[in-house]
């Protein structure tokens, strides 16, 4: 239960923070360090990928969560009743189908699909959100067993004796679906379908090389992408409006005790990414190299 409550969250994560905008260039580094405006004691900021094949963190994170007394992520992912809102929201309102969104052709062909990654027909679950269907599929873009930053970042505070803390609710982060047209998310799952995620694959291959090389300002530019035309037209509430209400909670937990804060690395980079949102506010956000 706790791995199924796990894969969901990484996978509810991803879905959001995957896709981002509005490139400005920054030195290549996913941990920064937060200091200025009243802070008593440093924090850092990590930046994350939330689906990958290796989730070791390096020992500047680790020295990071040492000299840090608390760990928050997007969500508090130690919730108990995270995997049950998750199942209440994951369904499409008024009835409504895969069926109803999409051609007969189309739908035949992410019923293919379904049947050969994930062994059932999406008859099963044609119910869902298409977003969390095209979810479902994630862990078959990586060639490994998946695994979660997320998760290790869990495993230190718990180990420590830290508490863990979100900087949004997991109704939050579920309410941004329900803005997004479901004709639109379907559109994404066609194109997955059409040519059987080769396209998908590439690209989260070549995220996560962009990841390992600390690019984050490439890993924006990157996600800017027409083939994700769904998720590009929604990218102020998918992107922009979270971060920029993540900034004064992060101030107060910062100005709490000092803080290990990690969020998906497409949130860092940009005019509206949490870096330069940060420094707007007199904060003075440095790389750690």
């Amino acid at each position: 239960m706790k791995k199924i409550k796990t894969l969901y969250s990484a996978i509810l994560v991803a879905i959001i923070s995957i896709f981002t905008s509005n490139a400005q260039q920054l030195e290549n580094s996913t941990l920064w360090k937060i200091t200025g405006n009243g802070l008593e004691q440093p924090s850092y900021l990590f930046g994350t990928i939330h689906i990958t094949c290796d989730a070791t963190l390096d020992d500047d994170v680790k020295k990071a969560l040492d000299e840090t007394t608390q760990v928050v992520l997007e969500l508090d992912m130690d919730s108990g009743d995270m995997q049950s809102k998750m199942m209440q929201n994951m369904y499409m309102k008024d009835g409504q189908t895969l069926k109803d969104l999409v051609s007969e052709e189309d739908y035949k062909a992410i019923d293919e699909m379904f049947k050969k990654h994930m062994g059932v027909s999406v008859q099963m679950m044609q119910n869902m959100k298409p977003i969390f269907l095209t979810a479902a599929l994630y862990p078959n873009l990586i060639d490994c067993p998946m695994q979660s930053f997320e998760e290790e970042l869990l495993k230190v505070a718990k180990k420590e004796g830290e508490e863990i803390k979100g900087l949004e609710t997991i109704q939050d982060q579920l309410n941004v679906f329900d803005e997004i047209p479901y004709k639109e998310q379907a559109k994404d799952l066609v194109r997955s379908a059409k040519d059987d995620l080769a396209y998908d694959k590439a690209t989260f291959s070549k995220m996560m090389e962009t990841y390992k090389n600390e690019n984050i300002t490439e890993m924006i530019d990157m996600m800017n992408d027409d083939n994700y035309s769904s998720v590009a037209e929604y990218q102020d509430i998918l992107l922009d409006n979270r971060n920029k209400n993540w900034i004064p909670k992060i101030g107060e937990f910062a100005k709490e005790q000092p803080t290990f804060f990690g969020v998906g690395a497409g949130h860092l980079a940009g005019k509206n990414g949490v870096i330069k949102l940060l420094r707007k506010e007199g904060y003075t956000v440095e790389a750690v190299k």
